[in-house]
């Protein structure tokens, strides 16, 4: 079973969770940057969470199945088509052999994650599938989806071969059958042009000015066009130490906030680097990294402080939520 990559889009490339445990190597950990959108693609098709999808980036892909094929797309809302036909977001789609997927306009968010039943055949390079793109390793070739490509997959898994008997059953002769039902909007972010992003308070924090402090959560801050899926450099009041400091570089994480001498904040994401030297004012939490992620250049975003207990507690109302989803899965399959 295959796909056929028609166009390639914008910026397409195939991606996992992340390479973890090679940091100190200097590899980075990659992987997709909305970790929400990615899971919930997987798991209506009935895969485990980490398997590989396709993260599409503001400018859809034309993708034609060279089979017929269980699918579904999670995040961003890129105005998929198949035949001039609207695809639904975030639930299963049956689609068969020689149809092509499409997408339009970028209404929300401005990445997508398409999921296959089965997972994609991709070597597995240091225990993940997903694409570093300076590095030249992992998904397809190390880099971009372009045209021409043919990317395989697997078998379907038992809940998938449930879904698609269901599926087949309601479908009217055209090219696809999308599910009746979709994921509670009550687990979904809300992806806005102007989100709320919450964050704890980083290492750093407290060698700033008192101003710099206030500012950080009263003023609002815009993503600089000169950002991408190494980090989104922020546009927004000047932010400076108490007294010059050094710092030893040390690890980063995705959602560390950094700022560096020119006072202007950069958030590191997806392909950051190993190591850090910048002073960390900040850290966004785990349940806001999906918000984060579909940020377009333009955007604007305010930042909110919360507790570490708080943060806690909102990642794990997020899990439950994420396993009563899987068991309501398990049940339509």
């Amino acid at each position: 079973m295959s796909l056929l990559v028609i166009r390639p889009g914008l910026l397409s490339s195939v991606q996992d969770n992340g390479r973890y445990g090679y940091q100190k190597y200097g590899v980075i950990a990659s992987g997709v940057m909305d970790p929400l959108a990615h899971r919930i693609a997987n798991m209506v098709v009935g895969n485990e969470g980490n398997e590989a999808t396709i993260e599409i980036t503001m400018v859809g892909p034309v993708i034609e199945f060279q089979n017929d094929t269980l699918f579904s797309l999670c995040g961003g809302d890129l105005s998929p088509t198949i035949n001039n036909v609207p695809v639904p977001l975030w639930r299963p789609v049956w689609v068969r052999k020689g149809a092509q997927l499409k997408f339009g306009t970028c209404l929300s968010g401005c990445r997508a994650y398409l999921a296959v039943a089965g997972g994609f055949d991709i070597p597995v390079v240091m225990g993940s599938k997903s694409t570093y793109l300076r590095g030249g390793i992992g998904g397809c070739q190390g880099r971009a989806l372009k045209a021409g490509d043919r990317l395989e997959y697997g078998n379907d898994n038992p809940i998938s071969q449930s879904l698609i008997q269901s599926l087949s059953k309601e479908w009217d002769g055209g090219a696809f059958a999308a599910a009746s039902w979709s994921v509670s909007p009550d687990i979904l972010p809300n992806f806005q042009a102007n989100p709320v992003i919450r964050v704890i308070r980083g290492k750093e924090y407290h060698w700033f000015t008192e101003e710099s402090q206030n500012q950080l959560f009263k003023e609002g801050f815009s993503v600089s066009p000169q950002s991408d899926r190494m980090g989104y450099r922020l546009k927004g009041p000047y932010l400076s130490l108490k007294e010059p400091m050094e710092l030893i570089s040390e690890a980063v994480s995705f959602g560390t906030v950094q700022v560096p001498a020119e006072g202007q904040p950069i958030v590191l994401l997806a392909d950051r680097q190993t190591t850090g030297g910048y002073p960390k004012i900040a850290q966004i939490i785990s349940v806001d990294l999906p918000l984060m992620g579909q940020l377009k250049p333009g955007d604007r975003i305010h930042f909110y402080e919360v507790s570490h207990r708080e943060a806690e507690e909102m990642f794990l109302l997020r899990e439950t939520k994420l396993k009563q989803l899987k068991s309501s899965i398990l049940l339509k399959g």
